[in-house]
């Protein structure tokens, strides 16, 4: 059974139904936004072939490796959606429709690198996981070491994301803030659970995808530093401004 496939395709759809119900709610469900979910999935697919694809640089390769790489769909999901609305003239912002239905979208496509994927590092702590010798490009499955189950770390992140999503989307008066929290709060996410997962490090004991998040977690620090300042987030933490 190609579980893989399956829960990525559960995922879109997951994903596709929650930006539904999102833009309904908030009376914004019209051509223009459809055609933005339309910009992101086109660009989510180019984004994950050509992200994994730099990992070979082999053009026969192109196809075959590019589904790997979650952060390259986000990136080109986010450009998708950009291009799209340019092309059409649509100003309204989109960012806090796609959140929860991310988040959402990403914990079932999760289960399918679960089910199919290396799990991580080795690991001595209890909840370590066995998966099947023939788990492609994974070591510690042919010696059957226990691993981080470190796609169930995602999966559960991803969970408890989408349920602050939706109690933080009625108490964020400032269009674009809610999505900025998810990405923000993502993007330290995964660097950290790199440590756990099976990718190659690549220099400073660093993984590529952590390299490519680095620049970004920079920029989002600065972003949210910014929005502190201007009591953005007050209403999520009842602050006070001082006079």
């Amino acid at each position: 059974m190609p579980y893989h496939e399956i829960f990525v395709g559960l995922g879109v759809l997951v994903a596709s139904a929650v930006f539904v119900w999102e833009a309904r709610r908030r009376g914004a469900f019209n051509e223009q936004s459809l055609i933005a979910v339309a910009g992101a999935l086109v660009g989510g697919a180019i984004g994950m072939r050509l992200a994994g694809w730099l990992e070979t640089l082999d053009l026969e390769d192109l196809w075959l490796y590019g589904s790997r790489s979650v952060l390259g769909g986000l990136t080109g999901a986010y450009v998708g959606v950009l291009v799209a609305k340019k092309l059409i003239g649509y100003k309204e912002r989109t960012g806090d429709l796609f959140a929860p239905a991310v988040a959402l979208g990403m914990a079932v496509g999760r289960i399918g690198c679960h089910l199919t994927e290396a799990p991580g590092r080795p690991t001595d702590l209890p909840w370590g996981v066995h998966a099947p010798p023939t788990t492609p490009e994974c070591p510690g499955c042919l010696t059957g070491q226990a691993m981080h189950p470190s796609f169930v770390y995602e999966i559960v992140f991803q969970l408890a994301a989408f349920a602050v999503l939706l109690w933080a989307r009625r108490r964020l008066a400032r269009p674009g803030e809610l999505f900025t929290l998810y990405v923000a709060a993502y993007a330290v996410f995964r660097f950290l659970v790199e440590f756990t997962r099976a990718n190659e490090t690549v220099w400073l004991d660093l993984t590529r995808p952590q390299w490519f998040l680095v620049p970004g977690v920079l920029l989002l620090s600065l972003r949210l530093g910014y929005g502190w300042r201007r009591g953005y987030y007050d209403s999520l933490f009842e602050r006070k401004v001082l006079p």
